[in-house]
């Protein structure tokens, strides 16, 4: 029997929109697997004493002495990217922004909440150590970089020099202990309602930290040459103290941090954030005091923060943002996703200020609502999920089609289960060089990106697109954990 016309009309229109939804990459989003993945990447970059309940398993203990050239117990916190170093700058910004993530998106965090808090607490504890050394030092960084970027081996068989560095009165370093500041403080919030003595030694340090950071003033990578060409101090320091001082204002509600803001005349215009430029992150920040307290106090921070949005939206007429022609905001070409998923939080963020008040801005003739902010963030975060040219997703493990072939060291070697013996500095570049897919899956791991024009090469060798960072990651838990609670699995 010959089905009515009517059949064939539903059945064209449910086929045409399934083939509509598989096109537009939606059916494909689970925002809360994407979270979880998120947050799992942080055991994989663990250095120190693994405990019991590691999850990524093919990596072990390692760098167990760190700090003994120094007399000083430096063991545990994050390997930045690929390699093996600990650099105190990024790792203290990867900190700050996991806890903001946290303190904006906790609720919608879920059965996520624990595993971001012990990601924060691994951070906490190493930072905590560093500044164990104030009012004369403040240690900003492990391992000698340049002889471990001669070297492709797994941190389990470093035998690099794990050289100290340090900042202090009389080579200072004001950035990388603002942002110390800043991530101590950050996370004292995150831990007050759960941890109360934690959280007090972690305010106390930040307070310690912030007034070194004050005191003696300097660029870092000045007074710490060898962290130059690798996180050198580009935007300066007064960056840093705006957000250190911002995080503390957050935190003690104490005025004295609003008059040294507002002493800095730190007034730089940006259209960037990052582990190095703070200026958007601190304004963002402030800002919820105009817009959800209702402050006036802080109005000006509120039309820094809606300038710099202005300088991302691509419709607004003082733009100075570049998109690919898929639509992925173009900072750098060096990792440039760590700048996509930084500016996307403050998007999610400030949007959520905006929605709590009812608050709308215009660019020029542009109107701008906070669903305006919203929706950008969320185009940003769909495209490094697969949503692009190349349908893939730029994090490993997410989807069936992702890098395979990161610059990542732990992840390119075999692990020491499979490989017990050592694998030594020069051994290992025939991994690096091998067109062979990573033998670990490092899970969660978002990578440096595609070029200007969408196109990705999967290649260990191409380190500015292929290689994770912590600080990649940190802020896409935030944008991860609103879409979560507004799309679950898709």
């Amino acid at each position: 029997m010959e089905s009515p016309p009517s059949f064939h009309f539903c059945f064209f229109l449910f086929f045409f929109s399934l083939v509509l939804t598989l096109w537009s990459g939606e059916a494909n989003q689970n925002y809360s697997d994407a979270l979880a993945k998120s947050i799992l990447f942080f055991e994989g970059q663990r250095s120190g004493k693994l405990p019991a309940d590691q999850k990524i398993s093919w990596r072990s203990n390692s760098a167990l002495a760190d700090g003994s050239a120094a007399n000083v117990d430096l063991t545990g916190g994050y390997y930045d990217a690929g390699d093996n170093v600990k650099f105190g700058f990024p790792m203290a910004f990867t900190t700050t922004m996991l806890s903001w993530s946290i303190i904006e998106y906790g609720k919608r965090l879920g059965s996520q909440t624990a595993a971001a808090r012990t990601a924060v607490r691994w951070g906490t504890d190493y930072l905590l150590k560093a500044a164990g050394g104030l009012p004369n030092r403040l240690y900003v960084g492990v391992g000698d970089p340049n002889a471990d970027h001669n070297c492709w081996e797994r941190p389990e068989d470093m035998d690099t020099p794990r050289t100290v560095y340090w900042v202090s009165p009389t080579a200072p370093g004001s950035d990388v202990a603002g942002e110390t500041a800043a991530a101590l403080a950050a996370a004292a919030i995150v831990f007050r309602s759960v941890d109360g003595n934690y959280s007090n030694r972690l305010l106390s340090a930040a307070k310690k930290v912030m007034t070194f950071a004050q005191t003696y003033q300097g660029k870092y990578s000045d007074s710490v040459g060898a962290v130059c060409p690798f996180y050198c101090s580009y935007s300066g320091f007064k960056d840093e103290l705006l957000w250190g001082a911002s995080w503390l204002l957050r935190a003690t509600n104490d005025i004295s941090y609003l008059n040294y803001i507002n002493s800095l005349g730190a007034n730089d215009q940006a259209d960037i954030f990052s582990w190095d430029n703070k200026f958007a992150g601190a304004r963002v920040l402030l800002a919820r005091k105009a817009l959800v307290d209702k402050d006036k106090t802080y109005d000006a921070f509120r039309v820094q923060a809606e300038d710099f949005f202005c300088r991302i939206l691509p419709n607004s007429p003082s733009s100075s943002t570049q998109y690919t022609p898929g639509g992925l905001m173009y900072k750098l070409s060096s990792s440039n996703l760590q700048y996509v998923t930084s500016i996307s939080f403050l998007l999610s963020t400030y949007a959520k200020f905006m929605a709590s008040s009812s608050h709308n801005f215009n660019c020029g003739n542009l109107l701008v609502t906070s669903n305006t902010l919203r929706n950008l963030a969320k185009k940003q975060v769909d495209y490094i999920l697969g949503q692009n040219p190349s349908k893939i997703s730029y994090m490993v493990g997410y989807s069936a089609n992702f890098p395979k072939r990161i610059h990542h060291r732990g992840s390119s070697l075999p692990s020491k289960a499979s490989h017990p013996s050592h694998i030594g500095c020069q051994e290992g570049f025939q991994y690096l060089n091998s067109n062979n897919p990573n033998p670990n899956i490092l899970t969660g791991a978002v990578v440096g990106g595609p070029d200007q024009n969408d196109g990705y090469s999967d290649d260990r060798n191409n380190y500015a697109g292929s290689e994770p960072a912590t600080y990649i990651n940190a802020p896409i838990v935030g944008c991860l954990a609103y879409l979560a609670g507004s799309y679950g699995s898709g």
